[in-house]
C-alpha cells in the first residue's frame, strides 16, 4: 500500500501509480487501494483535477455526483471511502493514469512542493469531518451550468485536499477560502438579478479573457 503523507507526496504518488500500472491499467478498486490510508483526499484531487479545465461542459458534471458522495462520507467520518461493487470494477486506463499525474504535476506541482504541516488542527478527523460538508456544496455548485462553476470549486477542492493529505491547515484554509467566496458571489447574483445573473456572470467572465 503507497503512503501518501510520504516524502514522495501525493503527486509523486499518482506518477509511481501511473508508471507501474499494467498495459491495461487499473480497475477503480486496485486504484484506491494503491492511494493508501487517506484515499478521500487522494481520490477527490483525482477527480478534481479534470473539473479545474474552466469551460468544459459535461465531464465535470459527470465527476460531480461521485465526489459528492465521497464526500459526504467524509463528512461522516468513514474511515476510508465506499464504493459499489460495479463502480470498483470499471476500468482506469494507463493513458489517463499518465495524464492524471502529468496535469497534476504541471499545474499543482509548485504548490505541493511548498506544502508543509501547519496549522494541523485543519487537517485532523473532526476538521475534515466540516471540510467534507464544505466539500459537498462545492460539488453541487460544480452541478450548476455556468462558466467556470466547474473550474473554481474544482481548484478549491484540489487545494483543500492537498493540505488534508500533507496536513497544511493555510492550503486547506486557502481551498475552502475560495470555494466559499464562489459560492458566496453566485448566491449574491442570484439573488440580486434572478435569471440574469446568468448573463451577467457570463459578460463578466467575457470581460476578463
Amino acid at each position: 500500500m503507497t503512503d501518501t503523507t510520504s516524502p514522495r507526496g501525493l503527486i509523486g504518488t499518482l506518477e509511481q501509480i501511473a508508471g507501474t500500472a499494467p498495459d491495461d491499467g487499473l480497475s477503480l478498486g486496485e486504484f484506491v487501494d494503491a492511494l493508501g490510508e487517506r484515499a478521500f483526499g487522494v481520490i477527490l484531487f483525482a477527480m478534481a483535477l479534470p473539473v479545474c479545465i474552466p469551460f468544459l461542459y459535461g465531464v465535470p458534471q459527470v465527476m460531480a455526483l461521485p465526489m459528492m458522495a465521497l464526500s459526504a462520507q467524509m463528512a461522516m467520518g468513514r474511515p476510508e471511502p465506499w464504493l459499489p461493487s460495479g463502480f470498483k470494477a470499471r476500468r482506469i486506463e494507463k493513458a489517463g493514469l499518465t495524464r492524471m499525474a502529468r496535469g497534476g504535476r504541471k499545474w499543482f506541482g509548485w504548490l505541493e512542493a511548498l506544502a508543509r504541516p501547519r496549522l494541523t488542527g485543519l487537517s485532523g478527523e473532526t476538521a475534515e469531518r466540516i471540510v467534507g460538508s464544505i466539500f459537498v456544496l462545492f460539488c453541487a455548485s460544480i452541478l450548476v451550468p455556468l462558466p467556470l462553476t466547474n473550474s473554481t470549486p474544482g481548484i478549491a477542492l484540489v487545494i483543500a485536499s492537498l493540505g488534508l493529505l500533507t496536513r497544511d491547515g493555510l492550503l486547506v484554509l486557502a481551498g475552502l477560502i475560495l470555494g466559499i467566496a464562489w459560492i458566496a458571489l453566485l448566491v449574491t447574483l442570484f439573488l440580486v438579478f434572478g435569471s440574469a445573473a446568468v448573463d451577467v456572470l457570463k459578460d463578466f467572465i467575457r470581460s476578463l479573457i
